[in-house]
C-alpha cells in the first residue's frame, strides 16, 4: 500500500502511475495522475517520494 501524493488516499501499486525523477508514484484515479503530471514539483518534496 502506498499513498497518493495528490489527494492522500491509500492506493495499491498497479493503479494509475507516473514516474518522476526515477521514482514511481501511484494514484487513486487518472484525475490525480493528471494533476501530478502537470506540476509534479508541487506534490513531491525534494528528496522524498
Amino acid at each position: 500500500m502506498t499513498r497518493d501524493v495528490v489527494c492522500g488516499m491509500n492506493v495499491s501499486p498497479g493503479t494509475a502511475q507516473s514516474t518522476y525523477l526515477g521514482e514511481t508514484y501511484y494514484f487513486c484515479c487518472s484525475g490525480c495522475k493528471n494533476r501530478f503530471e502537470q506540476n509534479p514539483e508541487k506534490f513531491v518534496k525534494k528528496g522524498m517520494p
